[in-house]
């Protein structure tokens, strides 16, 4: 037989452990100090008896027998009197407060050895009057009450023997009461844990199947959805939390995974078209000359083509985490001088002046050459598009050191990117801006930049240059000493 949804719940069975280990201890510690209560009160049920027989004693020194006797009779008619029984050598009772004896009692000198039975005298006549009013067309049967004890047995020079014990009434009272109070206890703490157990478990049970639900969805295509989250706080928001976090990196994943197939089928169609045409035509021709130029630019466009797809794949590298490049302490202001250097015939070409503002002996952990190519894309990119926006266009490379960073800015005058949004966009892989895609390249250095800053722990920032456009590495570094 299968046990409910809700008893196979995590809550429902620490419910259930937690109530069997506490319904465990408290019988334990109950029955404990039941028998622990129960021998302090047989131990003071001796005391009081070993009392009784130090003034029987003082009696029957004072005036043998008869005043023993006479003790024995008049404390045995007190309320609430002790047993006292005198009885012959034989074992038959003389005198006292008892009826009858379980058999064997008065033959063993000192403490009894367990609790015996025995009947006080009065105690069938008064049932039978209890009995009578009760039902008075009842047939009367004899019956006998017994009662247990303990006692103290002596035997006298003249080998009478003498009986002086206490009922055992009042502690066996007493653990009947505990235990009474332990079953109703643990009645209402298995009736409690069953009442928590179903609602603490159809709670938590409600939970996982919106879980459930929503995990469902998702797997069914809807990488909108997401966990609910109640917030209480608790595991099941902090799990939500961190899947819903989880799916978020994915659908940004996957959404980049789709611009970036879009981006490619439709920046690489072009090239690709160009290069089938320039086989095409370099077929039609029969000078070596023309097959030779055709060939060069053929070549020319693959390479091109492979740059692309080389860039494509070390930023995915990148992005994800991994990478073969070994790092080590770098000289940034050696990058920046050698980047300067190699594009400064570039930018007196095309009348846009470079400057450096560096400082010496700026270093970082990281990797010179994929540092180094970022430093190009980006000031190739000031350079191409600062050109012809200004009658004196320029682009300046500053390295400065911070506490903490150290930031590497390259500042063109140009037009610039006014739009945040489109400043945040350019920064996508095969995004371009220029609408009209008169400038050379692919739309891969600043992405390229992004994922190299990423993998070295910084931050790449466009930021409006008033004029022109500002480009921020940022670089972390540790404090001198």
């Amino acid at each position: 037989m299968r046990l409910p949804a809700s008893f196979r719940t995590t809550a429902a069975r620490l419910s259930a452990l937690y109530l069997l280990l506490f319904g465990i201890c408290a019988i334990g510690l109950v029955f404990y100090m039941t028998a622990l209560s129960v021998r302090m009160l047989t131990s003071q049920t001796q005391d009081t008896i070993n009392e009784e027989v130090v003034g029987l004693a003082n009696a029957y020194q004072r005036g043998g027998l008869p005043l023993l006797v006479r003790t024995i009779e008049r404390r045995s008619r007190q309320p609430g009197a002790n047993l006292y029984l005198i009885a012959d050598a034989n074992g038959r009772i003389l005198s006292g407060n008892v009826e009858s004896l379980e058999p064997g009692v008065l033959e063993v000198e000192g403490w009894t050895e367990r609790p015996f039975s025995y009947q006080r005298y009065g105690d069938s006549s008064a049932e039978r009057r209890i009995r009578s009013a009760a039902d008075p067309d009842a047939p009367q049967v004899e019956s006998e009450t017994r009662h247990a004890a303990i006692a103290l047995v002596l035997r006298l020079p003249n080998q009478m023997i003498v009986l002086v014990g206490r009922d055992l009434g009042e502690p066996e009272r007493f653990r009947v009461v505990v235990r009474r109070s332990l079953v109703a206890a643990l009645g209402v703490m298995a009736v409690g844990g069953l009442l928590i157990w179903f609602f603490v478990g159809r709670h938590a049970l409600k939970r996982i199947d919106s879980v459930s639900e929503a995990s469902r969805r998702i797997m069914g295509g809807d990488l909108t959805g997401r966990l609910p989250i109640s917030g209480a706080g608790d595991e099941f928001d902090r799990l939500s939390e961190n899947l819903n976090t989880m799916l978020a990196r994915i659908a940004d994943l996957n959404e980049g995974l789709k611009q970036v197939s879009d981006n490619i089928a439709h920046d690489l169609k072009t090239p690709l078209t160009r290069l089938r045409n320039r086989a095409e035509a370099a077929l039609g021709k029969r000078d070596g000359g023309d097959y030779r130029e055709a060939l060069e630019a053929t070549i020319a466009e693959s390479d091109q083509l492979i740059r692309t797809f080389n860039a494509i794949l070390m930023i995915s590298r990148l992005e994800a985490g991994y990478s073969a490049e070994q790092t080590a302490k770098v000289d940034l202001t050696e990058v920046v001088r050698d980047v300067a250097e190699l594009y400064e015939p570039t930018a007196e070409e095309m009348g846009v002046g470079l400057e450096t503002d560096v400082r010496q002996g700026v270093e970082v952990d990281g990797n010179r050459e994929l540092i180094a190519q970022s430093v190009s894309n980006i000031v190739d990119n000031a350079i191409k598009y600062s050109a012809g926006g200004n009658a004196a266009p320029k682009v300046t490379v500053r390295l400065e050191k911070l506490p903490g960073e150290v930031h590497l800015r390259v500042i063109d005058n140009g037009p610039g990117i006014p739009d945040d949004e489109d400043r945040k966009r350019a920064t996508e892989r095969f995004v371009r801006l220029e609408q009209s895609r008169s400038q050379p390249g692919s739309g891969l250095g600043l992405s390229l930049a992004k994922a190299v800053m990423k993998f070295h722990g910084g931050r790449l920032d466009l930021e409006p240059g008033n004029p022109g456009l500002s480009v921020l590495m940022s670089f972390p570094r540790k404090e001198d000493g």
